[in-house]
Formats: C-alpha cells, sequence, structure tokens
C-alpha cells in the first residue's frame, strides 16, 4: 500500500467570509498541489474542504500521514465523530452537529484510507504548514475582488 504524507489548511476571511483551502500530497519525489475557493463559508468548513478534496485525489487504498493545524478536524475525526454517529448526529448537548454533511463526507474519505493523524501548530514555521497556508490564503486573494 502506497504512503502518501498530506498536509491541509483552510483560511476565512471574515468568519463567515470568503474562504480558501489548501493541501499538499507528498508521495517520494511527487508533489501535487491543490486548492479552492468560498465565497461564503467558515474556517472550520474550509479545513474540513482541504481533508476531504485531498483525500479524493487518492485512486486506491493508501496509508495516509494526515497533517493538519485544526484542533477542530482532528478531534472531531479521532474522538468525537464515533458519539455524534451514535447520538444521531448530535453533540453531547444534543445540539445538532455543526458541519454535518462535511463531516459525513470526511468520513466516507477515510474510511477508503488508514489515516494517520497528525497536528502541527500552525504558523510555526513548519515548511508544509505554511505551504498549504499560502496556498488557502492565495485563493482567497485571487478572488479578492469580486
Amino acid at each position: 500500500m502506497k504512503k502518501i504524507t498530506i498536509y491541509t489548511d483552510g483560511a476565512c476571511s471574515g468568519n463567515p467570509g470568503k474562504g480558501g483551502w489548501g493541501a499538499v500530497l507528498l508521495y517520494g519525489e511527487h508533489q501535487k498541489d491543490l486548492s479552492g475557493y468560498a465565497a461564503h463559508t467558515t474556517n472550520n468548513q474550509m479545513e474540513l474542504t482541504a481533508v476531504i478534496e485531498s483525500l479524493k485525489t487518492l485512486k486506491e487504498k493508501c496509508t495516509v500521514a494526515l497533517y493538519t493545524d485544526s484542533t477542530y478536524v482532528k478531534d472531531g475525526m479521532t474522538k468525537w465523530i464515533f458519539n455524534w454517529e451514535k447520538n444521531n448526529w448530535r453533540t453531547a448537548n444534543k445540539k445538532p452537529v455543526k458541519n454535518k454533511e462535511l463531516w459525513q463526507a470526511l468520513q466516507e474519505q477515510v474510511n477508503r484510507h488508514d489515516i494517520e493523524w497528525h497536528w502541527v501548530k500552525g504558523h510555526s514555521g513548519d515548511q508544509w504548514n505554511e505551504h498549504v497556508d499560502n496556498l488557502a490564503t492565495g485563493e482567497i486573494e485571487k478572488h479578492r475582488s469580486l
């Protein structure tokens, strides 16, 4: 099974506001950059979208070392999602889970692979975290005048 490293990030100008996401897939000597934009979104939605879209590009089952600076994404997938499902997509406070459709789309992609979740501190000089942050914020800049 291929071992892929993925770094993801989401950004928002205003929250909600214009948003961008970025991801880089690393496999051996290969590097693939991905990014996208949403006109009206939240930072958390862009963080989730970055992971979903990066995993969608994998054509076969892989072992993935996934790095995110979002504790929301990491904790959501490693701690909270199990109870959300059990409780019919309700939080411990019995409120509907925010971004349910994105969580479900992410879970669908995660189930296709073996994922090792890693948290990296944002804006701390990590080369690949800085790279995906630039991809995400670059998408917002590209669309700033729209």
